[in-house]
This record gives structure tokens, C-alpha cells and sequence, in this order.
């Protein structure tokens, strides 16, 4: 009797730490990625560049959290999609209102092209 009971406690421990297992496994990293996701879709805002789960690339252009839909400005061309059409965001929009050009942010100098030095050269010579 001694020996049915302990081998009954060690087939209940053993489904005990595999379901143990299996949640630490497969459930909690998927409730994480879901939080990041659902994390992700309530901190967008106008103006971030976005990629839906069709591929298309477009820039949030209005947000109607009522009816969870955004509108994507693609290109000139304004379409509507469910908020979790999003797949990613590419780029957020700065927090500040303050915008710096890429042109004035690096300079590089400007390298004359072989035309011009050869003129230069011929310009020289005479």
C-alpha cells in the first residue's frame, strides 16, 4: 500500500512541475508579447511613420479611439485601418516641438566634380 501511494505522489509532482514548465515556457513570454504589443498600439500618435500587417508603409495621420481605427496618410492617399492592423512603428514623432533638419544637423563639403577641375586646370594653362 506503502508503495502505490508514493509512486501516485510522484505521477501528481511530475504533471505539477510539467504544467509548471509549460507555463514558463508558452504562456508567460506570450502575455509579455502581448503587453508590449498592446503597449506599443496605445502610444501612437499623429505624425508616427507606421507598417501595417499588409506591408504598407504610412504616416498616422488621425486616430479615433472611439471606434479604434486610424487613418494612414500613404503618399497623398488617406486609407483607414483598424488599430490592430498596425505591425510596427517604424519611427515615433519627437516629443518636442522643436525640429532639426538633416541637411543643417551634418555638413559635409562639397567635392568638385573632374569637369570642373579640368576647367580650371585648362583656365590655368592659357
Amino acid at each position: 500500500m506503502n508503495k502505490m501511494n508514493s509512486s501516485a505522489v510522484s505521477t501528481i509532482l511530475m504533471f505539477v512541475v510539467l504544467i509548471g514548465l509549460m507555463y514558463f515556457m508558452m504562456i508567460r513570454p506570450q502575455k509579455k508579447q502581448q503587453q508590449k504589443r498592446q503597449d506599443m498600439l496605445s502610444n501612437m500618435k499623429k505624425g508616427d511613420e507606421v507598417i501595417t500587417l499588409g506591408r504598407l508603409h504610412g504616416v498616422i495621420d488621425t486616430i479615433n479611439t472611439e471606434d479604434h481605427t486610424i487613418t494612414l496618410d500613404c503618399d497623398g492617399i488617406f486609407l483607414t485601418f483598424e488599430q490592430s492592423a498596425i505591425a510596427q512603428i517604424v519611427s515615433q514623432t519627437p516629443k518636442s516641438t522643436t525640429t532639426v533638419s538633416k541637411e543643417s544637423a551634418v555638413e559635409k563639403p562639397v567635392e568638385k566634380s573632374v569637369d570642373e577641375k579640368s576647367d580650371k586646370e585648362d583656365k590655368n594653362n592659357d
